[in-house]
């Protein structure tokens, strides 16, 4: 079972997905287009692509963005199973028909609650998320200025959020775009503060507080977004079973 990664830049890595799908059976090839690497034309059994500081609409500062796009809609289009995080669920929105602005709201950063709406009860990902299917809200690391405005036509919502309401939809049967970053590590998340550490403290933001709550919540977030990276392994699993 392979997945095919698209990563943006080195900070923002598998993080904790990386264990999650080896241990469910998948191997992840990963495209590295910040090193020269090329974007795949089609995407193995299924497809990851990851954040990253872009713009999904910079294709002038992010030439690889074009092919990465090309690839989501590719994928959807065929039905291979795709996860889209952060930059990769704007550019999912992007390359299938919806709209992706800067954010009203400002930044977004840090632990946050993500809100399950009705339809997540019986998603194939989101209801093995522990207590969704109940209504709970679980803690998500959040790190994006973006916001996806305007969905494809056809999403169904999933998740809703206090500050942007488009927090995660699936796009037929077997794609996924989430807002936020349920891969993020504290390691990472850490490494993404240090780099913006000035920018984060300009708007208000205490950057020790962040990394802190983010640290400390590392065990909950595990507990919370194993179960959702397995089940998308599963889904890969079932698709490559029937072909």
């Amino acid at each position: 079972m392979r997945i095919t990664v698209v990563e943006h830049e080195a900070e923002a890595g598998l993080g904790f997905f990386a264990g999650w799908l080896a241990g469910a059976g998948a191997r992840c090839e990963t495209a590295r287009p910040y090193l020269g690497e090329p974007v795949p034309e089609t995407p193995a059994d299924g497809l990851v692509v990851l954040g990253g500081a872009a713009s999904s609409w910079d294709d002038e500062g992010y030439p690889w963005l074009p092919a990465t796009r090309d690839l989501i809609r590719r994928g959807v289009r065929d039905g291979v199973p795709t996860l889209g995080l952060c930059l990769g669920a704007q550019l999912m929105t992007l390359a299938c028909g919806g709209r992706v602005e800067r954010g009203g709201n400002g930044l977004e950063v840090g632990l946050c609650p993500v809100l399950p709406l009705p339809a997540a009860a019986t998603d194939p990902l989101f209801r093995h998320v522990p207590g969704v299917p109940g209504g709970a809200a679980p803690a998500a690391v959040q790190y994006h200025r973006d916001a996806m405005t305007v969905l494809p036509a056809g999403a169904v919502p999933l998740v809703t959020g206090h500050a942007y309401p488009n927090q995660a939809y699936r796009l037929g049967e077997s794609a996924w775009a989430l807002q936020f970053h349920p891969e993020a590590t504290p390691e990472i998340f850490v490494s993404w503060t240090a780099d913006g550490a000035d920018p984060l403290t300009a708007a208000g933001y205490h950057v020790d507080e962040l990394n802190a709550q983010v640290k400390l919540a590392a065990e909950e977030l595990a507990r919370t977004w194993r179960p959702l990276a397995e089940a998308f392994a599963g889904v890969v699993a079932d698709r490559r079973k029937n072909l």
